[in-house]
């Protein structure tokens, strides 16, 4: 099926080399105020590409997402208002 993805956020510092990135994975955003970049990897290849990014000159730091870690399944213990309502 599809590969697992993860997330880095790279802080560069001139934005007109942020082409030479497309190479490891899918750019998704470019902050051009802020000076960072989306890309997301395939999970198993983000190491290497972390380490090979880091040599780039324009490369300030890299940060990895941990949006996959998030939980986003939510349980609600609350009991519900509505039938006090009615």
């Amino acid at each position: 099926m599809y590969p697992q993805r993860t997330g880095l956020i790279l802080w560069v510092s001139d934005l007109k080399q942020t082409k030479q990135l497309e190479k490891f994975g899918t750019i998704h955003y470019v902050s051009k105020r802020m000076h960072y970049v989306v890309l997301y990897v395939n999970a198993d290849k983000a190491d290497e590409a972390t380490k090979t990014i880091q040599k780039y000159p324009f490369v300030k730091k890299i940060e990895r997402s941990f949006r996959n870690e998030i939980k986003t399944e939510y349980n609600s213990n609350v009991p519900d208002k509505a039938n006090l309502y009615t």
